[in-house]
């Protein structure tokens, strides 16, 4: 693909997990949105939510991979599905492009592969071959990884080893804490600095609120290279790692985050493309939702093309 895509405002897919759940997903332990990969009478609930982004004007969608990381599958007792799982939510997402009869990429969803919001400290040759294996199965579906939701340098240098070998582009997605950095305690400068190469779509905010998306909007442009976000609407500004408010087994319905992290009601799609209006002012192409969004926030989105 085209390296230069993101220099032009490009408008990204909303959040899946929680959508899927809203329109009537039922998960098991902690496997959420993966579960709608593994049970076939939910693998229409993709589809259509794909769909629904697309209709709305969404350029790009992800593949619905981001709890089917081998440890998310391992605790849950289905870690002989990681194939199945991850093959299956690029197929939905190609399916949902051939309905959709519209030119949008799609973008592997490759996420920190131990816990969400937290660094990864195990060996490294465990988190690479965590990342070797999910990348492996989603590369020949996709068109550009997304790194989604990385928590440290660490994490990006070895995910991008991995797709180094896959000859793939990659857009980088950040979490970022109130203070502006990374949970490591590093900036987005030092990230950019120590790790970009020449497969570098831009980076993003990712799962991030809407106030840190303001705050490191200007850091994030003064590093010259396409930026942006995939907000969320947690009721929080700083979430914690999920494993802290989610030990349902594997058999057990599994509890909603939003039940402990909340939503932000008053976000409807309207203040969504406003917020985006001012970040897009100060430079930001890559516009998207993550947790807790829907179509609704991104049709908005879709009118600052």
């Amino acid at each position: 693909m085209d390296l230069n895509y993101f220099k032009k405002t490009r408008i990204l897919d909303a959040g899946m997990g929680q959508e899927l759940l809203a329109r009537g997903l039922v998960t098991k332990g902690t496997l959420w949105s993966a579960t709608s990969l593994i049970d076939e009478k939910f693998n229409s609930l993709v589809v259509d939510t794909h769909l629904s982004a697309i209709e709305a004007g969404a350029e790009v969608i992800l593949t619905n991979t981001f709890t089917t990381r081998r440890v998310r599958m391992r605790e849950n007792q289905v870690e002989d599905l990681f194939q199945f799982a991850n093959q299956k939510a690029c197929e939905l997402a190609i399916k949902a492009k051939e309905l959709s009869k519209r030119n949008i990429l799609i973008a592997g969803s490759l996420p920190a592969q131990n816990e969400t919001y937290d660094v990864d400290k195990r060996d490294e040759k465990i988190v690479e071959k965590d990342f070797f294996d999910q990348a492996n199965i989603i590369n020949p579906y996709i068109d550009f990884f997304y790194l989604d939701v990385l928590s440290s340098g660490r994490e990006v240098e070895i995910a991008l080893n991995v797709i180094h070998k896959l000859n793939k582009p990659v857009l980088v997605g950040l979490h970022l804490k109130k203070n502006g950095m990374l949970p490591s305690g590093e900036t987005i400068t030092e990230i950019v600095k120590k790790y970009k190469n020449t497969n570098w779509l831009g980076v993003v905010a990712a799962c991030v609120s809407l106030e840190i998306i303001e705050k490191t909007a200007d850091e994030l442009k003064s590093l010259k290279i396409p930026f942006g976000f995939k907000a969320n609407l947690w009721g929080v500004e700083e979430p914690l790692p999920v494993h802290r408010f989610n030990n349902a087994g594997h058999n057990e319905v599994g509890k909603n985050p939003n039940i402990t992290l909340g939503k932000r009601e008053e976000v409807n799609g309207k203040v969504f493309c406003e917020f985006a209006k001012k970040i897009s002012r100060k430079g930001a192409t890559i516009l998207g939702g993550c947790c807790e969004t829907d179509s609704s926030h991104i049709k908005e989105l879709s009118k600052l093309k």
